[in-house]
């Protein structure tokens, strides 16, 4: 079994299986150990714990996964992948479980059932751009016992998650990663450290669950419905884009009340609002008839 993680032994591999990147995928392969090692470390791995890796690829970052913790499940959803994982670089250990499945259609809580006795799980993952926020809302969204998810994204993106009001990068994905987690940015993994290439540098952030969320709603979907709306146009002012806004049914002069009670300018845009004043706003909106 070849120790991944290096230029060389991935190309082997990579040959040896006459292996082609699929771009629908969106796969870069890992192949800088130190990396690696930083990630392990940043998830905070250790033997008691339950991993389940979303896109292990061949195997690169499964391998040290599968040497730090008590119970790996690697989720692949390309099928080529599979013979190389289970006959080749994972051969080797007998702590692994492989799934061809799309993550986004997978039990998760029965694997955790399974795996762990539904105790809380951490995630680690290598995630393609197009795909990272559907997964991540996803599983804080799921009711997953999740303890942590540490992802490897566009930097980016990483930097739009723990972004606060009023900056370029602040959106509805920061909104939500922070209703759910406090994520905390670990390091940058320049575009070198892949094979292919990618034409963006990435950044490695951990998400810590939050055993409560910092602000209490009752209506999360409503909340995040207003999210959604206030930054699908971020450049109009709150009153404009929610009354535009296709399911919520908020007249401009709910959303005018609300504002004059929180004290706050007609004229405001989403961007400007905390998480709290959504969270407010959203409470009385479903006081207003």
């Amino acid at each position: 079994m070849a120790t991944l993680g290096n230029p060389t032994n991935t190309i082997a591999v990579l040959k040896k299986y006459d292996f082609n990147f699929q771009k629908k995928y969106g796969q870069n392969f890992l192949i800088d150990s130190n990396i690696l090692e930083n990630i392990i470390k940043a998830a905070e791995i250790c033997t008691d714990d339950c991993v389940i890796e979303i896109g292990p690829g061949i195997g690169t970052m499964t391998q040290y996964l599968c040497e730090n913790a008590r119970e790996v499940v690697a989720v692949e959803i390309d099928k080529k992948l599979i013979p190389i994982l289970k006959q080749d670089t994972l051969a080797a250990y007998d702590n692994i479980t492989i799934l061809n499945e799309d993550i986004l259609k997978t039990d998760i809580n029965a694997i955790v059932q399974e795996k762990n006795n539904g105790a809380p799980i951490k995630v680690v993952a290598n995630l393609p751009y197009y795909i990272t926020t559907p997964i991540i809302m996803g599983l804080f969204e799921g009711n997953i016992p999740i303890e942590s998810i540490t992802v490897m994204v566009q930097k980016e993106v990483a930097q739009r998650m723990q972004s606060g009001p009023g900056t370029k990068d602040y959106g509805a994905l920061s909104l939500t990663v922070q209703y759910y987690a406090k994520p905390e940015l670990k390091f940058i993994v320049p575009a070198g450290c892949f094979m292919p290439r990618p034409n963006v540098d990435s950044a490695v952030i951990r998400l810590v669950r939050c055993q409560n969320p910092p602000v209490t709603v009752s209506n999360e979907k409503l909340m995040f419905g207003i999210i959604r709306a206030a930054f699908n146009q971020r450049r109009k002012t709150l009153v404009n884009s929610l009354n535009n806004a296709a399911g919520l049914n908020i007249t401009k002069q709910q959303v005018h009340n609300a504002l004059e009670t929180m004290g706050l300018p007609s004229t405001i845009r989403g961007e400007a609002l905390t998480l709290e004043q959504f969270a407010v706003f959203t409470a009385l909106l479903t006081k207003i008839e």
